[in-house]
């Protein structure tokens, strides 16, 4: 079966993403300007969301990215977390944006402002296309957001599921039987 045929009803289009985009990018090249921030781009769901923003960023910027999993045998919502990819470029008085596709129970996003901030950041905030906060467990310094997300299951513009429907250019739900 195509993949595209398990698509329930797309959420946000391609192009309310697109627009989305160009404003956080504006809002952030504003708010930054001057601060040489550095993009983190967690791996590897924010990829695309991360790539279609930068690009829209008009100041300078420096960007690397984090890789996180699951410890094995772990649920996805137990907040158990590890740094599967650690930063290449020191943070260190640096003006520091997480950039995520989404954020849910904010569990694992505690966790990495846990762990970034004995690297002393001169600030540390966070940049999420999708907040989800009827889950949230965590208050989190969130200082952009593209929407707020239903709390439904998504996929695509780099939301997966089992490693499928990233590809896609819009957000959607899934056929019951596909989950």
């Amino acid at each position: 079966m195509n993949k595209d045929e398990n698509i329930d009803e797309k959420i946000f289009t391609e192009e309310k993403i697109k627009n989305r985009v160009i404003e956080l990018a504006q809002s952030i090249s504003s708010d930054y300007k001057n601060k040489n921030p550095l993009i983190i781009s967690i791996l590897r769901g924010s990829t695309y969301f991360t790539a279609d923003l930068t690009r829209r960023i008009s100041i300078p910027i420096n960007l690397d990215f984090l890789g996180i999993g699951r410890y094995p045998g772990e649920k996805d919502e137990s907040g158990e977390v590890r740094i599967t990819k650690d930063l290449d470029i020191s943070i260190a008085d640096r003006n520091v944006l997480l950039i995520d596709d989404i954020i849910n129970t904010g569990l694992t996003h505690g966790y990495l402002i846990r762990n970034l901030k004995p690297r002393k950041p001169a600030s540390l905030h966070i940049c999420t296309l999708l907040s989800n906060p009827a889950r949230r467990l965590v208050e989190l310094p969130i200082r952009y957001t593209g929407f707020k997300s239903p709390d439904v299951f998504l996929v695509g513009y780099g939301l997966d599921y089992k490693e499928n429907y990233r590809h896609l250019p819009y957000i959607a739900t899934l056929k019951k039987h596909c989950l």
